[in-house]
């Protein structure tokens, strides 16, 4: 082989990999400059079962899209979060189910028990907010409901306090997902949250069950925004994407939550229907990222 060839052919080689190189650099570099062009108005998070991906999966994915938390995760799933260096900006764990909630005495002594437990935990771990639920009707009027979830939610406030952590209880539609649910109004969770009467306890606005059991949701965040510590996404119907497939105009929805003053996050929890559910989630953030 000729020395001439042989140069040719090394250059070739050198300028092949150097393309190569080029196009990872681009990509990574890429990735940072999505992230670092997401505005900061909101914090933005994803539920733990999104995709029904693995965790670790997903904890990847949201360090590349910007996502700085990861809902719904508990005591085991918190080591993970931390290797990564995500926040759990909504922990669970003490809760016994949506239908057994603190609107019945039946369940007090469990669920105090429980979250007197729990409390303690989530502020060790750095973590603030530690979700709560209504639970069922069962016949019950709005009055006995919020007397019951008074009585049984009071005896833990002081501790949320001593620990600075906010009780949140999740606001859900009654009637398409979780029937006869009582906290299923806005005004039914703020005049909760105003008998309660302490910082320590809040609403999860989630904007998809919200828009299926009463609409109105910018009206909604607007008169009731001191009451509420987090929100969820999801499109209607269908709980989907978020995007034009559904009837809901998220980044108007976003703007109105930014204008609040709203420091918390927002948090996915739509189901995604497309193949390429990072791609979903991608699109997601860029929608609410106001």
């Amino acid at each position: 082989m000729s020395q001439n060839r042989r140069t040719a052919i090394k250059s070739i080689v050198t300028g092949t990999a150097l393309v190569a190189a080029s196009g990872v650099l681009g990509a990574v570099e890429a990735c940072a400059s999505e992230r670092a062009a997401l505005k900061g108005n909101i914090k933005h998070s994803v539920s733990r079962w999104y995709g029904r991906m693995p965790l670790d999966e997903l904890c990847k994915a949201a360090k590349e899209i910007g996502i700085t938390g990861i809902d719904l995760a508990g005591p085991e799933q918190w080591p993970i979060l931390k290797q990564y260096g995500l926040d759990s900006p909504m922990c669970n764990g003490a809760e016994i189910n949506l239908m057994d909630g603190f609107n019945d005495k039946r369940f007090h002594q469990t669920l105090i028990k429980s979250y007197t437990e729990m409390i303690p935990r989530v502020a060790q771990a750095g973590y603030k907010n530690l979700i709560c639920f209504s639970g069922s009707r069962r016949g019950m009027s709005n009055e006995e409901g919020w007397n019951n979830c008074v009585t049984g939610l009071k005896s833990l406030v002081a501790l949320a306090e001593k620990h600075k952590v906010t009780l949140v209880m999740e606001l859900l539609n009654s009637k398409i997902d979780h029937k006869d649910y009582m906290c299923d109004r806005v005004e039914w969770g703020a005049e909760l949250a105003k008998r309660i009467s302490s910082e320590n306890f809040k609403l999860l606005f989630d904007i998809y069950h919200m828009q299926i059991d009463e609409g109105d949701i910018i009206r909604n965040i607007r008169d009731n925004h001191q009451y509420i510590a987090h929100y969820h996404t999801g499109g209607v119907p269908g709980r989907g994407e978020i995007d034009d497939t559904q009837e809901l105009y998220y980044p108007a929805v976003m703007k109105a939550i930014v204008a609040t003053g709203f420091k918390g996050y927002v948090a996915q929890e739509f189901s995604p229907k497309q193949p390429d559910k990072i791609g979903s989630l991608r699109k997601a953030i860029q929608i609410c990222d106001v």
